[in-house]
């Protein structure tokens, strides 16, 4: 599905979550060092653990609201948030408004994207969900190639105009989405809804979530995104303590008896950037590709290159073998991106899309919460047995997608009705 055939609405999200996210990936990943420099590292890694609690809060939040209010509301209520958070981070006299201001800015931005992943779902055919999914993985990851080469620079030395930047942008964004974006929420979900108050409204969305976590399939689907996910962020966890810490300084090559030398730190640097470069390079080509593999394989095939390829990286440090293995994992993060949401957009019933996007986001929200604890066993376990972690993680995931696609292959029509 080209481009130019998309609805307005997600040109218009297409390009304004684009700018935006490169502006998130100037300040997100300096803002540990930030505290930690401001209250201590040991307050500041404490205090890092509490914006997943606050994105569990608002995905469920978000996603409630955008089958009841509609999508462009809750939208327009997340991007409304993060702009007044953004001002006061940038006019803040206390880093504890600094942090609470943080919060407010992840808050609002959790309440945003069930929203925005429902209105594609709404939009765009199942066929071509997949392909539309992964534009927008690649305009965000474009962001993330070059967001921290630059935040480096800008957030240290013109954090206040960075902020403020952030600021506008949100605000002519939510200017947008107010003037160009219109509604798309199912008639289904507006007919059930109607002339029904907002406190019976929140009552019945609770409910609602009881049962979707009631659900086998999703419990099952939900569970095998955490360990997936938990390998595949290693790569700003574990990976940076191992790289850094046991790999040595070498040269990336030699021309004519002089050599390009790399300190540990810098191949870490080239590998982040390595990764970023090929999802931008090659999301929308593998998607294309895997176009017509079921999604019982592309997950399974995600789950065995990301723990096969990070098991690797601890048979040896050569830089280039090093390359070789980030090109491994890399592409099983590649292939898992687009079908993780053309498959619950499709497995979703339609008046409850929202709801089942918000609680998708919890694989990424706790996976997120468990990676660091290979990061905290590394004080005692070496390299490899951290590596063998990783890969057993790896394959439960591919053990529990096997299970879950024979249990969805027994009632495939099961959510084909409102």
């Amino acid at each position: 599905m080209q481009i130019r055939l998309w609805d307005n609405n997600l040109k218009v999200r297409l390009i304004g979550e684009a700018l935006f996210n490169m502006l998130f990936w100037m300040y997100f990943p300096f803002i540990a060092v930030y505290f930690g420099a401001a209250l201590g590292n040991h307050i500041a890694g404490i205090l890092m653990m509490v914006p997943p609690i606050f994105s569990i809060i608002g995905n469920l939040l978000g996603g409630a609201l955008a089958d009841r209010l509609g999508r462009r509301p809750v939208m327009l209520l997340g991007a409304s948030l993060q702009t007044v958070m953004f001002v006061l981070f940038a006019m803040s006299p206390s880093h504890w408004i600094d942090y609470a201001a943080f919060i407010g800015i992840g808050l609002g931005g959790t309440i945003y994207k069930p929203a925005s992943s429902a209105m594609v779902a709404d939009l765009v055919p199942a066929q071509d969900r997949r392909q539309v999914f992964a534009t927008f993985t690649t305009a965000n990851n474009i962001g993330a190639v070059l967001g921290p080469a630059l935040g480096a620079i800008f957030f240290f030395q013109y954090r206040h105009e960075l902020l403020w930047t952030c600021a506008f942008v949100l605000l002519m964004y939510f200017i947008a989405i107010y003037i160009m974006v219109h509604e798309t929420l199912p008639q289904s979900a507006k007919r059930m809804e109607h002339s029904k108050s907002m406190s019976h409204v929140f009552k019945e969305q609770w409910k609602g979530y009881g049962i979707i976590f009631r659900d086998k399939v999703f419990l099952v689907y939900i569970l095998a995104g955490i360990f997936s996910l938990v390998t595949i962020m290693q790569l700003d966890l574990y990976l940076a303590v191992y790289v850094i810490n046991y790999v040595p300084s070498q040269a990336l090559f030699t021309w004519n008896g002089d050599s390009f030398m790399l300190t540990s730190k810098e191949i870490f640097g080239w590998l982040l950037g390595l990764n970023g470069l090929l999802f931008v390079l090659f999301i929308l080509p593998v998607t294309k590709w895997f176009r017509n593999w079921r999604e019982r394989n592309v997950f399974i095939l995600s789950s065995l290159l990301s723990g096969v390829g990070t098991f690797a990286l601890g048979l040896n440090t050569n830089i280039w073998f090093l390359f070789f293995v980030t090109i491994i994992f890399t592409f099983g993060e590649i292939v898992r991106s687009p079908v993780t949401e053309s498959f619950i957009s499709r497995y979703a019933p339609e008046h409850a899309r929202g709801q089942y996007m918000g609680a998708n986001s919890l694989q990424f929200t706790i996976g997120r919460f468990l990676a660091p604890m290979t990061v905290f066993l590394s004080t005692w376990v070496p390299p490899m047995g951290i590596f063998s972690i990783i890969l057993v993680f790896a394959l439960i995931s591919v053990v529990l997608y096997i299970q879950l696609f024979k249990i969805y292959v027994e009632r495939p029509t099961v959510h084909s009705n409102p």
